[in-house]
């Protein structure tokens, strides 16, 4: 069951109980020697790739996959984070719309995302000394469902805030206490995501999510989802944020805008935001 994501304030951690858990990150990471880091730019993979430069200096290099699926806008941000901290930074380019498998977006998609991204950093892997690659999963990740991990598994990923026994919430306090900006950067997930199961994945479709994200973005929303489904637009909302986009002024604003992005209808999800809700429709969720 997906869910429900709120804004509220969560309860404050105690940071002398989380420094442990930090260096045992910092020593998982010493134990590797060099790394390349699987990074988003999101909260976790931020929190990765800067441990990793602590620990490791110009031996850690962050990867991020240059996309249709990820946003334009998380890109740049991924790549002033990395500069901002002095990261070691590599975009590659990463080709999943070229796989039918990934294209047709079954419940696995995720598997061949990662899948591709894997590999690709597998190549280029012997430009940097055949460094462990490691990507930014957390233990509250683990009672999902995430195929991408059995990409992981296969490609022998690592998987260091697990094995730290670091959760989210722990992650964004490490992260605001280490004075990263990224620390309460709302959750995020590649654009394909937004696109039902059964229904194809492709740059068209996604562009139109991605730009109407942006537009909910630049109208000061900041924690939705623009789900698509072919003619219709289905908008969800973290329930904080509700009262604004449920204004009649509000309403007609943004149904203009995505009628102008080519939409034809436009729905606001009342369940709110909540991650994961297009695995509601998956057998035994």
């Amino acid at each position: 069951m997906a869910g429900l994501v709120t804004l509220s304030p969560p309860v404050p951690l105690d940071a002398a109980s989380l420094r442990p858990k930090q260096d045992r990150l910092f020593e998982i990471l010493r134990s590797l020697g060099s790394v390349l880091v699987a990074y988003s730019g999101g909260t976790d993979s931020a929190y990765l790739a800067w441990a990793a430069r602590q620990v490791l200096g110009d031996a850690a290099i962050a990867v991020t996959a240059d996309s249709p699926s990820i946003p334009a806008s998380h890109k740049r941000d991924a790549v002033a984070f990395a500069q901002q901290f002095d990261i070691r930074h590599e975009m590659i380019p990463s080709l999943e719309f070229e796989n039918p498998a990934y294209s047709a977006n079954n419940p696995d998609r995720c598997f061949h995302c990662k899948d591709e991204l894997f590999r690709r950093m597998e190549e280029i892997a012997p430009r940097f000394a055949g460094k462990a690659i490691i990507y930014g999963v957390n233990k509250d990740d683990l009672g999902d469902y995430r195929p991408g991990q059995h990409a992981a598994l296969q490609h022998g990923v690592k998987a260091p805030l697990v094995e730290a026994g670091l959760t989210k919430a722990e992650i964004r306090e490490l992260s605001r206490l280490a004075g990263l900006p990224t620390w309460d950067r709302p959750a995020a997930a590649c654009l394909s995501s937004r696109i039902p199961y059964g229904t194809p994945v492709t740059p068209e479709n996604i562009r139109q999510v991605e730009q109407a994200e942006e537009e909910l973005k630049a109208l000061g929303f900041r924690q939705f989802r623009v789900r698509h489904h072919t003619e219709m637009a289905r908008i969800e909302i973290a329930r904080e944020e509700m009262g604004r986009v449920l204004d009649l002024e509000m309403c007609d604003r943004i149904t203009a805008i995505f009628k102008a992005l080519g939409f034809t209808y436009v729905a606001l999800d009342l369940s709110g935001y909540r991650q994961g809700s297009m695995n509601e429709v998956l057998p035994g969720r």
